[in-house]
């Protein structure tokens, strides 16, 4: 299985036809569908596929034709995420209809073929499982915190000011999570479980 180092993006015309193609990590796919439908208005559709690994250790995956024929623009999308092992990531096509019918053969080609084109524009990597801790620090060793964060393979997903402190909620493998906690030693308090 692999997963996605960054965001990708990805064009592809065909007839008249434009496809965008957008492949990100699976944490942003609902704020990304939502800012999609907004700066695309008049686009045709809006199609998506995900994949990703639930807390059992198994694939969940989807797909959303959009008001497409059935089968003819998510499925095709799901399965070259499928076919790339990919996991833990979104692939999100707008459609903007050139005016020529693609039927719904050609129309599942293209659909694969941006999703592709998405998939080729990005920068593979093994999959990880990835956890996710809550930490509290005190606010003079925040800089600290975030240097150590910064220069770590540990991603923050919150930060919250409190009374009591800052909570942070990171997620990392278990090697970099393990590594974070080595360096930062006593500026941590609380290691949570959490996502």
């Amino acid at each position: 299985m692999r997963r996605i180092a960054e965001a990708a993006e990805a064009r592809y015309e065909i007839k008249g036809s434009r496809f965008l193609s957008h492949l990100v990590p699976i944490e942003t796919f609902e704020a990304l569908r939502e800012r999609l439908r907004a700066e695309h208005p008049k686009a045709s559709h809006i199609v998506y596929a995900y994949r990703r690994v639930n807390e059992y250790d198994q694939i969940v995956e989807n797909s959303g034709d959009d008001g497409e024929p059935k089968g003819c623009a998510g499925a095709p999308t799901l399965s070259v995420l499928r076919g790339a092992g990919l996991v833990e990531c979104a692939l999100l096509t707008v459609r903007y209809f050139g005016g020529t019918k693609l039927g719904t053969g050609g129309m599942a080609r293209a659909y694969g073929a941006a999703a592709r084109a998405a998939v080729e524009a990005a920068t593979l990597l093994p999959y990880e499982k990835l956890l996710g801790r809550s930490y509290t620090c005190s606010y003079d060793t925040l800089r600290r915190i975030e240097y150590l964060l910064k220069h770590s393979r540990v991603t923050i997903l919150a930060t919250d000011y409190g009374s009591e402190g800052i909570r942070l909620r990171i997620r990392g493998s278990v090697e970099a999570l393990k590594a974070f906690e080595n360096e930062a030693g006593d500026w941590l308090r609380g290691a949570d479980q959490g996502s």
